[in-house]
């Protein structure tokens, strides 16, 4: 990949007037939209599954913490993974790793389809796994490089928007083939979408990068795996632990995940000194990449879990059938579009704060509340609290995700990037893991399906109470973005005067 040099954008600075209306050349244009629709195309397959789950337990006779893994697993697999697309961009062209990876996505959507039990369909997930790993840094990387600065925070907002807005429609989407189908053609009806945009790619899609010669070090892939796969199974068999089901105990992989990235770490520093590294540690430098990360963490591992508790809660405390839990969620996919359009806008012209700080308030209010709700309170009184969580998440992904990744050099783009969406996803894993072992624990049972109504929502109650305290970590991250912006103001005023 070409190795730019200029400078880190200034993502807090408002952008000049005579730039507002850059823009994108019509090749640049036709690549990041082709990029986008495949990245919602996987992204709406990842979450399919979420309203499926309470089907799957009985369908598969598994346990609710068994059937988290066709979900976790999945996000396990891209946790693993994405380390290795920083070495994936800069060694390959742009077309190649389309085409493969979508390739190796519908090999997966067949397997999944054709499954005839939980097995093979776990299996099959995690091959789609192995072929969406690459789309979302692939999709933040090119929008970077392709998009003028002035019209950063609008494209991004785009660019994250439209993968998050995969996400709410897929439950409908679920929903709707669940009253009618059985579950495997939640993947049949994937697979010649996903064929037709392989088909538009290798049409298409043209190369705009050049490859830099990078050696894999196999290394660093497999101590990636060890703590990231150790950590995720760790938290995932917390539930079990309480119930005195696991086969050991969580503490174990959970250490052994967590000394398995701490050498995976100092690896990279040490890889360093001889040729590029899987993830260049530089990035962790910035403090404005940090801070953001750290929130985009937070977040993510709430939207996550809270994604897979809540159909729980509706179908099983409120009475919801799987279609109407699937037209329930969909709202939130039309107030994730309206908020991230506005919100780009708002961050070019006055930067990041006015949007995050009022945004983690609302988001951290929110969740507390769904914590007090009951089955007296009603479907609407849901729906009310889940609209405001959805509009507070969208005013806060895109400002933080363009923040941190603007505030890199271009040289280290597809590092950031990698890091980025590598720790969004464990953390996605970790959150699902987290609230579903938090919803066992309420529950006082290991199956779903043997909770009354009134277990249910004691579990749900147990679930939205452990997210409350984890979105607390997104306040404190945003006071911290405010703290670094006031101390690079006041530096850069020093140095002018």
């Amino acid at each position: 990949m070409t190795n730019l040099t200029s400078p880190p954008v200034p993502a807090t600075r408002r952008p000049r007037k005579s730039n507002a209306h850059e823009k994108l050349a019509p090749g640049n244009a036709l690549v990041i939209g082709l990029l986008m629709s495949s990245a919602f195309l996987v992204l709406l397959n990842e979450m399919l599954l979420g309203v499926a789950l309470p089907t799957l337990i009985w369908d598969l006779n598994v346990s609710a913490t068994s059937a988290q893994w066709l979900t976790t697993g999945y996000l396990l697999t891209l946790a693993v993974l994405i380390p290795a697309t920083g070495f994936v961009m800069r060694r390959f062209h742009l077309r190649t790793i389309f085409l493969t990876s979508l390739s190796i996505f519908v090999v997966g959507t067949a397997l999944a389809a054709a499954a005839p039990g939980f097995g093979l369909l776990l299996a099959g997930r995690i091959v789609q796994a192995v072929g969406t790993a690459v789309f979302v840094p692939l999709l933040m990387t090119t929008t970077l490089r392709l998009v003028p600065e002035s019209r950063r925070g609008s494209i991004m907002a785009l660019a994250t928007a439209v993968p998050a807005i995969a996400p709410a429609l897929g439950p409908a989407i679920s929903g709707l083939v669940l009253t009618f189908l059985p579950w495997r053609w939640l993947f049949i009806l994937v697979l010649p979408l996903a064929v037709v945009a392989l088909l538009l790619g290798a049409v298409k899609l043209r190369n705009i990068t050049t490859p830099e010669p990078a050696t894999l070090d196999v290394l660093s892939l497999l101590l990636s795996a060890l703590g990231f796969g150790a950590l995720v199974f760790g938290l995932s068999s917390i539930g079990e632990s309480a119930s005195g089901h696991a086969l050991i105990t969580p503490v174990i992989p959970i250490v052994i995940g967590l000394i398995g990235i701490a050498v995976f770490a100092l690896r990279q520093i040490i890889v360093r000194r001889r040729r590029e590294p899987f993830m260049d540690m530089r990035i962790f430098g910035n403090k404005l990449f940090v801070v953001s990360l750290l929130a985009m963490m937070f977040i993510a591992s709430n939207a996550f879990g809270v994604s897979l508790v809540l159909p729980l809660v509706l179908t099983g405390g409120i009475g919801l059938e799987t279609l109407a839990v699937g037209l329930f969620l969909v709202p939130g996919g039309v107030v994730i579009a309206a908020v991230s359009a506005l919100s780009g806008r708002v961050f070019d012209r006055v930067g990041p704060l006015p949007l995050v700080i009022p945004g983690a308030l609302i988001w951290t209010a929110s969740i507390w509340f769904l914590s007090t709700l009951h089955a007296s309170n009603g479907v609407w009184v849901y729906l009310a609290g889940y609209l405001i969580l959805t509009a507070a998440q969208a005013m806060m992904w895109a400002p933080f995700t363009t923040l941190a990744l603007s505030s890199l050099p271009a040289n280290l783009y597809s590092h950031g990037t990698a890091a980025f969406s590598t720790m969004q996803q464990l953390a996605g894993a970790a959150g699902g893991a987290i609230l579903i072992s938090a919803y066992a624990i309420g529950g006082a049972a290991q199956h779903a399906g043997a909770l009354t109504a009134t277990q249910t929502i004691a579990a749900g109650h147990t679930a939205f109470t452990t997210a409350g305290f984890i979105a607390f970590g997104v306040i404190l991250s945003a006071l911290g973005l405010v703290v670094t912006v006031v101390v690079r103001r006041r530096a850069a005023m020093k140095r002018r005067s």
